[in-house]
């Protein structure tokens, strides 16, 4: 289901749309914005936050957003710093 009305079409930043031939390799700030498929086959970097992470616009992503795929948190598995938490018991 579609979050957005179909009337309005999908959101796409107006700086993609001027910049869609040359968009490859580019910085994109704008995590919002609907991938299209004019994007497909092009490696862009998209901010996190922090640093632009590199991402190959595929036909799968395709309809999805560009956030979507630069995560803005770090992973850490599970009961690496066991002994941080447990800083009062004995």
């Amino acid at each position: 289901m579609p979050r957005r009305s179909i009337w309005k079409g999908s959101f796409v930043d107006a700086f993609l749309n001027k910049k869609r031939e040359g968009i490859f390799g580019r910085k994109i700030w704008s995590r919002r914005s609907s991938i299209s498929p004019d994007f497909v086959d092009c490696s862009v970097l998209i901010y996190n936050g922090k640093t632009p992470v590199r991402c190959k616009i595929t036909e799968g992503k395709v309809g999805h957003k560009f956030g979507e795929f630069a995560y803005t948190r770090r992973r850490r598995p599970w009961g690496t710093n066991s002994k941080k938490g447990r800083k009062g018991k004995k």
